[in-house]
């Protein structure tokens, strides 16, 4: 299998199976509800798990919750911590209601302090961090790489947080002196304080797999800073890091296309409260990982179409045919799953339908539902209705059953019932 790497800019081997294959994707910054676009790399990453124990690797998989930041402190004032625990919850609740299971380890940046610190402890040593009344920087300028990930030129880099103590504008905070309304904070040899951002997940990553792992996965947006920050820091201390870089594509909004459907709330929840799991899951395999895509009503409504015809694939007879080499391939290849999407809409054999499906999250679109008893005893009225001769009762009948988002389907000697 190989995939694209952020990194080098190609496309690269993994070693062949069993591995392992270690990855870690960055997880949310927890201040409120997750938003739609929080949900791609938590799917990418479950679905590449999936896909690579399947092709016989042992694969691990490590999604961290930033609940120490600088957002949070700013949307709960004197009250950080508490708000960050009630968005774990939602966030851990949500993700799981997508039907994929959960990461192997979910770390939290608060539960890492101790090893936090000795990370930046290190850096001080070897000379590429520096302390400033109470805060700790990383410096830039000894690193003569830095921008290798991103593409940014050292020389063009913006100040990324403003102190006039820094020895130079670009240079980064590693640690945070504890400031009015920051109501988290531990004890550090620069005084009390919390970690900055990127510090946290280098940290985070080396707990988990040492220093140094196949994956790193997370969005386009967090290239720069958050991974160019990363790659230093972690290279700083001679650890090679993360092998490979998998930044995903981002969602684009088109503002009043989607109002109609979500009332302008983005958030994974109302997003699977109104369209259900399987249309949230089968819309981010329409394009490939690394490209963006559209986040509107109209293409929520072309994947609930996609999503209903699966379903009818399975209402009908099962015919066998279908190219699992073909499909194994697309995967195989930079993970292309509108190209496997694509195969899976061409079978009509439901076994092999099935088992593609599945590793999707989506084995649902194969099971029937059982209709309740008022629809049952609606449809029983409607085939009564035609039995008589009264085609107009019939009619209202159906469509009293279609209000309940239900349609009845004619069979000889009875019917047939599925869920709209």
């Amino acid at each position: 299998m190989r995939l694209h790497n952020t990194l080098t800019r190609r496309l690269e081997e993994l070693p062949p199976p069993p591995g392992p294959i270690r990855m870690y994707f960055c997880g949310p910054t927890v201040y409120q509800r997750a938003h739609i676009g929080n949900a791609r790399p938590f799917v990418l990453g479950m679905w590449l798990r999936t896909w690579l124990r399947h092709r016989g690797y042992e694969a691990t998989l490590v999604h961290n919750i930033t609940d120490v930041n600088d957002k949070i402190y700013e949307a709960a004032p004197n009250q950080s911590a508490a708000l960050a625990e009630r968005a774990t919850a939602w966030y851990i609740a949500d993700t799981g209601d997508l039907g994929l299971g959960m990461p192997d380890a979910m770390p939290k940046a608060t539960e890492s302090i101790p090893s936090i610190v000795h990370f930046i402890e290190e850096l001080i040593e070897r000379d590429f961090a520096y302390a400033v009344e109470g805060d700790v920087y990383f410096s830039v300028a000894r690193d003569p790489q830095y921008g290798r990930l991103s593409g940014q030129r050292p020389d063009q880099v913006e100040e990324q947080e403003p102190n006039p103590l820094k020895k130079d504008p670009r240079d980064f905070a590693l640690w945070k002196a504890n400031k009015p309304g920051e109501d988290t904070s531990w004890d550090s040899p620069w005084g009390r304080g919390r970690p900055g951002w990127h510090i946290e997940c280098s940290a985070m990553a080396e707990d988990a797999f040492g220093p140094a792992f196949e994956i790193h996965g997370g969005g386009l947006d967090l290239v720069f800073p958050h991974h160019e920050n990363e790659l230093a820091q972690s290279s700083a201390l001679g650890h090679e890091f993360a092998r490979i870089w998998t930044q995903n594509g981002m969602l684009s909004f088109a503002g009043e296309k989607m109002s109609k459907s979500l009332g302008n709330d983005v958030s994974l929840r109302n997003v699977l409260d109104t369209w259900g799991r399987e249309v949230v899951l089968l819309f981010f395999m329409t394009a490939h990982w690394r490209k963006p895509i559209d986040f509107t009503d109209e293409t929520l409504a072309q994947t609930h179409a996609q999503v209903e015809s699966f379903r009818n694939m399975f209402r009908s007879p099962s015919e066998p045919g279908g190219d699992w080499a073909a499909f194994e391939a697309a995967l195989d290849d930079d993970f292309n799953t509108p190209e496997a999407l694509a195969l899976l809409h061409g079978w009509r054999d439901h076994e092999l339908l099935r088992r593609g499906l599945e590793l999707f999250g989506l084995g649902s679109l194969a099971e029937s539902e059982e209709a309740p008893a008022d629809v049952v005893k609606l449809a029983e009225a409607r085939q009564a209705a035609r039995a008589a001769g009264d085609f107009a009762e019939a009619d209202r009948l159906r469509d009293e059953i279609a209000k309940l988002c239900w349609e009845v389907r004619d069979k000889p000697g009875g019917f047939d019932l599925y869920r709209i």
